[in-house]
């Protein structure tokens, strides 16, 4: 987290120098500075000024990168914040107008704040700025009410960690009989706003005091606490400013099960399993497992906890058994430094190795994806060749010849059908054009589906978690074309995309779809991001032999092999 901290403060000092309109010369040292440590590597955590000028900072930077590793920020960024209202620093995170267009709202119509822009644009005062339009005013708007929106919300893949931080404060202040994490984490949910944990003690009012006394990691939201519950917001280590809200539901051990259970289900799954039919008439039990039992249900994980088809198979006694990672033998959706990724091919596969998987899918960008470094038929042919050599030396472990390659905005795909032929799967996603209604995006990616080489389709929807919405899509027609051509379905485990959405896994599943988890790993760290996609395909009841990529490496090639025969008929 420190190596992103420092790259978050020196973006927002480049873009604070921009706004003020600073020496250029300074801004670019900010800005190389960023790339310079998107690529640097540290052992851990712990980076020092010597490791930082190491990577490439000059000494003054790396004091810069040092000071917000211990504090949270510098001076320097300070100071610019200090010239500038808050309001103004929040629009620099709406996409797509930058801080040229910024300065100029801020100076040209004396707009501070969110709501004072979203104003200014209703009355199509910003359309009339120089460089803005009617275009760029209606994306500011819907701009800022996704932002409005989605505050003080974060991926599942942060608010996991900050879970776990609660929980490990409770332990320490209070030592509770038995506490877990319940509500939106312990579903899994890909966006959480709020951290809920259950708590048994033996003392409702002592465990209060001792958990509220002198906590400065917490603060208490005190007209929403109760006897039975503590309310208020996890505080940022570095600054004590809220991170995110925080409940405490206290319990005695006795109901302590029933309760976790309660607060880790939606009430549609609480209720249609009757539940609350049988608390009434019991309530203790030893473990969350014994009340399923007492109703003759087997076990439902809390990521199933929907209210949605795991009631009816957990009546039937038909619940599936969810994926495990253990169950999956590969990773199919990954880059290397032939395109836009951080590590080499060789670097990718043998951390993939390491990991204990049988094989590793490269699948770098594409030709028209100029902003990528997208491959052009030439370099194919170079990774080809070097895939044979590694494999020869990495035997048995294998690395399959994949692409990911762009759906054009007619719905083709970037190569041609000789060019195709020679990958041993190919990932079709959408990376630019993204501005489609529904009719029109559902059309492009048919098409793309409908093309004999299409293996997989990638992020179907290209959203991107709490930054942009995804294009329109008809669901019901796109997935009954993928279980037409046999083409699968990504589920992208990147934090920021989890896509497919994780309430249409089943109805694949349904429909006679494949699917792959796939980590989109841009370096060796984004192979872990296996376990952010995990939990989205057992939110939709996914088994392993409905994931492509819990095939082994025969069998995986075997479907390869056979997909591509279709070619030759």
């Amino acid at each position: 987290m420190s190596k992103k901290a420092v790259i978050k403060g020196f973006r927002l000092a480049a873009a604070l120098m921009e706004l003020h309109e600073a020496n250029p010369f300074k801004i670019r040292n900010y800005t190389n500075a960023v790339f310079t440590l998107e690529k640097a590597e540290f052992p851990n955590d712990k980076i020092t000024v010597e490791q930082l000028i190491a990577a490439g900072l000059s000494e003054n930077m790396a004091q810069k990168a040092q000071a917000i590793i211990a504090t949270g920020t510098f001076e320097e960024l300070e100071e610019l914040k200090s010239q500038t209202p808050q309001g103004v620093v929040e629009m620099l995170n709406i996409k797509g107008i930058g801080a040229k267009k910024v300065r100029a709202l801020w100076q040209e119509l004396g707009i501070t704040s969110l709501y004072e822009l979203a104003e200014a644009c209703r009355s199509g005062k910003v359309a009339e700025l120089k460089g803005f339009g009617e275009k760029t005013q209606a994306a500011i708007v819907e701009q800022i009410q996704f932002m409005e929106a989605n505050a003080k919300k974060w991926h599942y893949a942060d608010a996991e960690p900050m879970a776990a931080r609660l929980l490990q404060l409770l332990q320490e202040k209070i030592t509770p009989v038995q506490v877990a994490v319940t509500g939106q984490v312990a579903r899994c949910l890909e966006v959480i706003d709020l951290l809920q944990l259950t708590v048994a003690v033996t003392d409702f009012e002592l465990a209060f005091q001792r958990w509220t006394s002198a906590n400065t990691s917490v603060e208490t939201d005190w007209p929403a606490c109760s006897p039975f519950a503590w309310r208020g917001w996890l505080l940022n280590e570095a600054d004590g400013t809220r991170l995110i809200s925080a409940e405490i539901k206290w319990v005695t051990p006795a109901r302590f099960a029933a309760e976790s259970l309660k607060n880790s289900a939606t009430p549609a799954h609480f209720n249609g399993l009757g539940i609350p039919e049988l608390l009434k008439k019991q309530s203790d039990f030893a473990s969350v497992e014994a009340v399923y039992q007492a109703l003759g249900l087997p076990f439902v994980p809390p990521e199933m906890r929907e209210g949605t088809f795991e009631i009816a198979l957990a009546k039937a006694n038909q619940l599936p058994r969810p994926v495990e990672l253990q169950d999956l033998k590969g990773i199919l959706h990954n880059h290397s430094t032939y395109s836009d990724g951080k590590h080499t091919l060789r670097q990718m596969a043998e951390a993939t190795r390491a990991m204990g998987y049988e094989y590793f899918g490269i699948a770098d960008h594409s030709v028209s994806a100029y902003y990528a470094n997208g491959l052009s038929i030439e370099r194919v042919q170079r990774q080809h060749e070097e895939i044979d050599q590694l494999n020869a030396q990495l035997a048995p472990f294998k690395i399959l010849k994949g692409i990911e390659s762009d759906i054009l905005t007619d719905g083709s795909l970037d190569y041609p059908d000789e060019v195709l032929a020679t990958f041993d799967y190919v990932v079709a996603s959408v990376h630019s054009g993204l501005k489609m209604d529904k009719a029109k995006a559902t059309r492009r990616l048919l098409k793309a589906i409908e093309n004999p080489y299409t293996t997989i389709l990638g992020h179907p929807t290209g959203r991107l978690l709490l930054r942009r919405e995804g294009y329109p899509i008809d669901y019901e027609e796109i997935i009954a074309a993928c279980a037409e051509h046999r083409v699968v379905i990504e589920i992208n485990a990147n934090p920021w995309r989890l896509d497919l959405d994780w309430r249409w896994v089943y109805r694949a599943i349904e429909a006679g779809c494949l699917l792959s988890i796939n980590p989109d790993a841009h370096e060796t760290d984004g192979l872990y991001d296996m376990r952010y996609g995990l939990p989205i395909a057992r939110k939709g009841g996914a088994e392993s032999r409905h994931i492509l990529n819990a095939f082994s490496l025969a069998n995986i090639e075997a479907w390869f092999s056979d997909k591509r025969s279709i070619h030759k008929k």
